[in-house]
């Protein structure tokens, strides 16, 4: 092996979303990834529509759909598990047709994800490889890893991206650091099969009792997921055995006899927000768990990963084929750093008034907790999946101190004939526009590569574009709303020559 555009080390559901978007666009890779299989433990268990979205971009989410169990949204309990407050999700469609919430077995989707990477031939996927040590050279970087065998292999790559999470080596190689953000908690994670009909209500359930705060979901037509905060001095040792683990899950077990539930995975987590000072080194990017570590409170982990990968693959791809300048890669960390830490705030946040303050804590939340939903505005932004706009950047024209579109993700709306945006848009620039363009408008959206959607009276795209104040928009090939306006021809002016095609 010696040179390649792009090494993508690890193969969890960030780095192979990463390498299926870039096959997608004909750009080649090399997966290196220290498991020879994939790894068998369950670990994330939601996704959210955005990252469903995601998911259909690899063509992947009818597959997916297959696999996962949809999710109806939050209970709030106490500790006797009656009922405080009660947050629903659409289980069926959110703003871009994916259900809202989707729990799943991560081993399953990961298996998915691999099969999707096969459909690409200009992708090499090195199980068992083990990477050593990371050195720029001239015009790349030099990877150097260990096969199965324990024999040494290396590849010179134009670029690096460190997918290799919370203990990456990636990271340790650019110098960066994770950055506490002050919130460490020990919890036991359970995971139980059982083809016995628990009967719960279909959504996450989290118990706000400061003695033992815990969450159930249920991830799977036979799988289950507990999560029990330890207290001091516990460890899931504790636990191993069906005679103190049963216990604990018997709120939602009730008479189910042991022998029906099979005890998949007994683990001890360690929750964290920490953030990475900086995720990139020239050549070198860090994504997903290697850049980010979230609590697990609003179930966007693994989302954020994915996220980082969607950001930056189509730029990277530009960058590649020579229709962007590499410039334009300082936007990935300038737009992904700020959503991502404040995601990882929302999570601290959630948790915080979720399992803290002890018996005060406890008394507030069974007085205030049912009147949530009176709160004006308060029950839309709980069950809101849309997550905060980018930041400003060489990608994101977002004018200050006004609201505007841009930064934001564009509806995947419907278009008619069962087509939605991303099926005609297929991974290029898109102008989204409240008027027919002139035929000199057409030739110059054309001519910079983007392809034009007239969004017609009473559409949902017009609908969006009043409601943001705009009679055009210019949506980027990740969906992202780079600039939004009323000046046609000035939106037009400012796409940028992007050539980068999706194989079909």
């Amino acid at each position: 092996m010696t040179e390649v555009p792009v090494v993508i080390i690890g193969a969890g559901p960030t780095g192979l979303t990463a390498a299926t978007l870039l096959a997608q666009y004909g750009i080649e890779s090399v997966v290196l990834d220290r498991w020879e299989t994939i790894y068998p433990q369950p670990r994330a268990v939601h996704l959210d529509d955005e990252i469903c979205r995601i998911l259909d971009r690899l063509g992947l989410f009818e597959e997916f759909a297959a696999i996962s169990w949809r999710c109806n949204g939050l209970r709030l309990v106490d500790r006797d598990m009656h009922v405080l407050a009660e947050f629903r999700r659409d289980a069926a469609h959110g703003r871009h047709g994916y259900p809202e919430a989707s729990m799943f077995d991560q081993p399953e989707l990961e298996a998915l994800l691999r099969s999707g990477l096969k459909r690409h031939n200009v992708v090499t996927m090195r199980g068992g490889a083990e990477v050593t040590s990371l050195a720029p050279e001239i015009g790349g970087v030099r990877v150097s890893f260990t096969d199965p065998a324990g024999r040494p292999d290396s590849v010179l790559a134009r670029y690096v991206l460190g997918c290799d999470g919370a203990n990456s080596l990636t990271r340790t190689s650019i110098g960066a650091v994770l950055r506490d953000l002050k919130f460490t908690q020990r919890w036991l994670v359970v995971d139980i099969r059982t083809d016995a009909e628990l009967g719960a209500w279909e959504g996450v359930h989290q118990v706000s009792d400061p003695a033992r705060a815990a969450t159930y979901m249920r991830v799977g037509e036979h799988r289950y997921r507990w999560e029990f905060q330890l207290t001091d001095g516990e460890t899931a040792d504790d636990y191993r055995e069906p005679a103190t683990l049963l216990p604990l899950i018997k709120p939602w077990t009730g008479d189910v006899p042991a022998e029906q539930l099979q005890i998949v995975r007994v683990a001890e987590y360690t929750f964290r927000a920490q953030i990475a000072d900086r995720w990139r080194d020239r050549r070198v990017f860090l994504l997903g768990d290697a850049a980010h570590l979230t609590p697990p409170f609003i179930g966007q982990g693994m989302g954020a990963g994915m996220r980082d990968a969607m950001n930056l693959a189509w730029k990277l791809a530009g960058v590649l084929d020579g229709t962007l300048p590499e410039t334009v890669l300082a936007s990935y960390e300038t737009e992904r750093k700020p959503h991502a830490t404040t995601m990882i705030r929302l999570a601290k946040l959630m948790g915080t008034a979720m399992t803290e303050g002890g018996e005060l804590g406890n008394l507030l939340r069974r007085v205030a907790a049912p009147h949530l939903r009176h709160v004006p505005g308060l029950r839309k932004r709980v069950l809101a999946t849309e997550t905060p706009a980018l930041q400003r950047s060489a990608l994101v024209a977002r004018p200050p101190l006004r609201h505007s579109l841009a930064g934001r993700q564009c509806p995947n709306a419907p278009l008619g004939g069962g087509r939605r945006l991303d099926d005609v848009t297929a991974g290029r620039f898109a102008v989204i526009s409240a008027a027919e363009p002139s035929p000199t408008q057409r030739a110059d959206i054309e001519q910079r590569g983007a392809v034009l959607v007239v969004a017609r009276p009473g559409s949902v795209l017009r609908h969006w574009l009043r409601r943001g104040f705009a009679r055009a928009a210019v949506v980027r090939p990740d969906a992202t709303v780079h600039s939004a306006g009323r000046d046609l021809a000035t939106l037009c002016a400012a796409i940028p020559p992007y050539r980068a095609r999706k194989t079909p």
